[in-house]
Formats: C-alpha cells, structure tokens, sequence
C-alpha cells in the first residue's frame, strides 16, 4: 500500500490511518467521503469515478507536501477509489496525523478541497431520471460527450 493512491475496490479505512500512525501523534484525523443519495432535488442511483490514474496519483503526493510544508509533524495518506460505486460505498479516505489536533483537522480539510481543485478524476452521475459526466470534482462544468472539449476544460 502507498501513502497516495487510486483504487478499484473498497478502500481499507484501517489500513490508510495506519499508514499515518505515529508515535509523536497526538492526533488522527480522518476524512471519508462517501456517495450520498441526494443531491438538491436529483436521486442519484450510483455513479462512475474514473481518473487519468498516474498524473491524479502525482497530485495526490502534491497535496501530502502541501501539507507537510503548511503544518509541520504532520503524516498524509489519502486513497480515491474509481470505478462503479453505490450510495454509501466510500470514494475517498484521508488520513493525517499530527502532534496537535487543530493542524489534523485542518490538514484534512485542506486536502480534500485540494484534490477537488487539482486531481483528475471525473464522476459519471446515475440519477432515476437521467446522466451526466461531471467535469470536475468542485462540479462546475460537466462534459456532454464524457470528455473535456479542449485543454484546459479539466
């Protein structure tokens, strides 16, 4: 298992906090984001994460250094999951560690708005009444076609 990572199956929520265990920890602090069935007045029935896997994981690994630069004793692991995912199944894990909790929490914070901003992976929403690719993960543009229309529109 690496610190950073995008993933096929179910993601071991166990196994990403230890990766940020430490013996100079006084606090873990974990994000899980998980698909939600309702979103304003659209049902989602599940949805497709997918990712241009190699340029999402160096991102990832942008973030932990973020973070490690931003708040210092701090230990980053997150994992994405891509694929097909029902409500409720779990899409992202963050973990950090850190001597004081205030730096953990906001750690985490910061990197899941840090991976919505700068990590490829794109999400095929499944609603009752309909599809859509969601072209980024802040969900501000989506892609017709199930791709960007031109560089730059990821």
């Amino acid at each position: 298992m690496s610190l950073f990572e995008i993933i096929e199956g179910p993601i071991d929520v166990q196994a990403v906090i230890d990766q940020v265990a430490d013996r100079n920890a006084g606090a873990i602090n974990t994000f899980i984001g998980t698909v939600r069935e309702m979103t304003h007045d659209k049902r989602t029935v599940y949805l497709k994460y997918e990712a241009y896997v190699p340029m999402a994981v160096k991102q990832l690994e942008r973030i932990g250094y973020e973070i490690q630069e931003k708040w210092d004793g701090t230990r980053v692991a997150i994992t994405h999951r891509i694929g097909e995912l029902q409500i409720s199944d779990i899409a992202v894990v963050i973990a950090v560690s850190s001597p004081h909790r205030a730096a953990a929490f906001e750690a985490c914070r910061y990197a899941i708005e840090r991976i919505k901003e700068i990590v490829p992976i794109w999400k095929k929403e499944h609603w009752d009444n309909g599809v859509a690719w969601i072209g980024n993960q802040k969900e501000t543009m989506s892609y017709e076609n199930g791709v960007p229309r031109k560089e730059g529109d990821v």
